[in-house]
């Protein structure tokens, strides 16, 4: 079935560089056809992303910084100015200061603790609500996760708490968006090297662990990311929201 998302809008928030899960959704969702809204933090940020982007079928490339109220609304205005709905918004966004990923959970600050919650978690209702009125045909929103929101995993400690906030926040707005048929979800993704992760302490040794551990005996490949993406973003998930689906090489179920 080519073409999933011919004629789709869609929104990604999060690419940073060419390992980011959200660079993976991207790819997908051109090869299946959507146009793409892409955001940037910076102007470092913004020539990486231009330079990935190249050849990509993109409508338009915009400034958000996701704790500015100012900048999700010039996001919302320039979205509008395109004068056609949006489709899909996915949210790739996380942040945990390097510190505390590498000390005990119990000696998280109160700064850092809010950060993180800010960040992480937050940012994806802060984003729902700049979006939604936007998806007036109906859509998907989703976003990234880890398996560390529920089960206590070494160094993840802070982020682990954020995502856990952040799986709860996808299930109350998909009650919220579900009248206008907006779905929301999530895609809990196995350890993948990306530039986050890399603030994990040992972060190899969690890699290592799932390889040698997990029902497919082997780590997440980003493409497999994307393509869970492209399903979620999809028609054929017109029956799924409030869900969160793993893309992990089954490491969840295991004790």
């Amino acid at each position: 079935m080519p073409n999933l998302l011919e004629g789709k809008l869609a929104l990604i928030l999060g690419i940073a560089n060419k390992w980011s899960l959200a660079y993976a959704i991207a790819q997908a969702f051109w090869r299946e056809g959507a146009t793409l809204g892409l955001t940037y933090l910076g102007d470092r940020q913004k020539e990486a992303i231009e330079e990935l982007s190249r050849g990509m079928p993109v409508a338009g490339l915009w400034p958000c910084d996701v704790t500015k109220e100012e900048e999700l609304s010039a996001l919302t205005d320039a979205l509008r100015a395109l004068d056609r709905p949006l489709d899909v918004v996915v949210h790739s966004l996380a942040f945990a200061n390097r510190d505390d990923l590498s000390r005990p959970f119990v000696e998280t600050g109160r700064s850092g603790f809010l950060l993180a919650q800010e960040v992480s978690a937050y940012s994806l209702v802060a984003v729902a609500r700049a979006t939604a009125p936007l998806m007036t045909a109906g859509g998907a929103l989703m976003t990234l996760t880890y398996v560390g929101s529920t089960r206590v995993v070494p160094n993840y400690n802070v982020m682990g708490v954020a995502k856990a906030s952040l799986e709860a926040a996808v299930r109350y707005l998909a009650s919220d968006l579900g009248p206008q048929r907006v779905r929301v979800n999530a895609i809990s993704a196995g350890p993948v090297k990306t530039a986050s992760a890399r603030a994990v302490k040992d972060f190899t040794s969690i890699l290592d662990y799932v390889a040698q551990k997990s029902p497919l005996r082997r780590n997440t490949d980003p493409a497999e990311v994307g393509d869970a993406a492209v399903f979620l973003a999809s028609d054929l998930s017109r029956g799924v929201t409030g869900n969160t689906i793993f893309v992990d090489a089954g490491i969840h179920i295991m004790g």
